[in-house]
C-alpha cells in the first residue's frame, strides 16, 4: 500500500526531511560522495542516491 502524499508524515516531519535534502544538496554541488553525506546527515545511502539522480535530473 502506497501513502498518500508526504509518506504518512506530520507537516512538520515533512519539513524537517526537507531541510534534510537541502542539506544534501549543497553537498552534491561540492561534489561529495553519498557515503559520506549519508553518514553526516543521518540518512541511508540510498537515500542520499535516490536524493542525487533527482537533483541531477531536475537540478538544484
Amino acid at each position: 500500500m502506497r501513502y498518500a502524499q508526504g509518506g504518512g508524515l506530520s507537516d512538520e516531519r515533512r519539513q524537517f526531511r526537507e531541510s534534510i535534502r537541502m542539506m544534501a544538496a549543497e553537498r552534491f554541488a561540492l561534489g561529495e560522495p553519498s557515503s559520506a553525506i549519508a553518514k553526516e546527515l543521518r540518512v541511508s545511502v540510498r537515500s542520499v542516491q535516490r536524493w542525487r539522480r533527482t537533483w541531477f535530473r531536475d537540478g538544484p
